[in-house]
């Protein structure tokens, strides 16, 4: 690709910072460079039209961890690493509605329900016994009882009778966030090129070379935002893990308000405009869906269409209007990892299907990085 002086000196010259990925985490890392660093020529690149991972893909659940999964997250870590975890989630919520606002994010705290299948029994029970004890340990965080039992007031079917509740869940408009956040981005004068793919990069002294599949060209620093897709720049903490979504038609009088999750949060489903938002199914074929293929999948996508059938709208007639799939990145361990890679290279990648609560805060976190 032949640039014009033009197009070099403007776009590619004198770059201070190089951000792969726009998504939450990536324009979030740029917005506090350009606060600390006025004067910074900031330069983001995007593979996508549009922002091509999660964060204009997920389900736009402002949630910290279902009971079940905070449950289970205990098992793999001390009690002390899940309070910083779920800390670290409410900690990125706050920052995300500070600096968009939650008019323009389409916030609505209508709370969160955990649904558990005539399987699940025993796993409701082990929650129903934990309530307590999870209660006593969040109430520091939230100066009240976070969960607690309610019926079922939705008409769900094939579920155990009674729901456990989380007030303090909330639900957020997913495309006017990232909308909002990129048009933040643009006024403060930093650049996004999309369509553009990192294929490798190569560092000298002072400086790295960003070889992309359209130019070369280098920068003072580069950081990596790409989450999912982060293995194909070798950072191996990192792996794929697509996430496929449905959402219906709109549904007259749809009394179904609120976020929801079932089967240890693997299926989770919302309301929005009258319709139902209906995700998940990954845990179905594991080593299938770990992917960066931005496909969907019949033995999914008839699991989502059954489960709509015969739990969440049983009596209901719907329509599926459409289908989409995102990439997450995950990993052994639930922590983001948020390091310096060598002398001028950074990540802040593996946000572990949390991107929403705590995508800003990594964001900012790894500008942090940078002295």
């Amino acid at each position: 690709m032949n640039l014009s002086y033009w197009e070099t000196k403007t776009w590619f010259s004198d770059i201070d910072f190089c951000i792969v990925g726009s998504g939450i985490t990536g324009l979030n890392c740029a917005l506090d460079l350009k606060t600390r660093f006025q004067k910074s020529k900031i330069l983001i690149l995007e593979r996508g039209i549009l922002p091509n991972g999660a964060s204009t893909k997920n389900a736009g659940f402002a949630c910290f961890g279902s009971i079940s999964e905070i449950l289970e997250d205990l098992n793999s870590h001390s009690e002390i690493e899940v309070i910083q975890l779920i800390q670290k989630r409410l900690k990125g919520l706050k920052l995300l509605r500070k600096n968009l606002g939650d008019q323009n994010i389409g916030y609505k705290e209508y709370g969160g329900y955990e649904l558990f299948t005539n399987e699940d029994a025993t796993l409701f029970e082990e929650c129903k016994s934990a309530l307590p004890q999870l209660n006593k340990m969040l109430k520091p965080i939230f100066g009240d009882d976070v969960f607690s039992i309610q019926k079922d007031s939705f008409g769900f079917k094939n579920i155990q009778k009674k729901l456990i509740f989380n007030q303090f869940e909330g639900q957020i408009h997913t495309g006017r966030m990232m909308e909002t956040l990129l048009h933040k981005v643009q006024k403060a004068g930093i650049k996004i090129l999309n369509n553009i793919t990192v294929e490798e990069f190569s560092e000298t002294k002072h400086s790295v070379i960003i070889k992309t599949d359209k130019l070369e060209f280098s920068a003072n620093k580069l950081l990596i935002a790409t989450n999912g897709f982060s293995q194909q720049l070798g950072i191996t903490e990192v792996k794929p893990a697509r996430a496929q979504v449905v959402i219906t038609k709109p549904i007259k009088n749809l009394e179904i308000k609120g976020t929801f999750h079932l089967d240890k949060g693997y299926y989770y489903f919302r309301n929005i405009n009258d319709r139902i938002l209906f995700g998940g199914g990954r845990n179905l074929d594991f080593k299938t869906e770990e992917t960066s293929k931005i496909d969907q999948t019949e033995i999914i996508l008839q699991k989502l269409e059954e489960l709509l059938k015969t739990t969440i709208l049983p009596e209901t007639n719907f329509e599926i209007d459409q289908r989409w799939s995102g990439i997450m990145g995950v990993g052994k361990q639930k922590n983001p990892v948020v390091k310096q890679i060598s002398e001028n290279v950074f990540c802040g990648v593996r946000l572990g299907g949390m991107g929403v609560a705590i995508g800003s805060l990594v964001g900012k976190e790894l500008s942090e990085l940078i002295k």
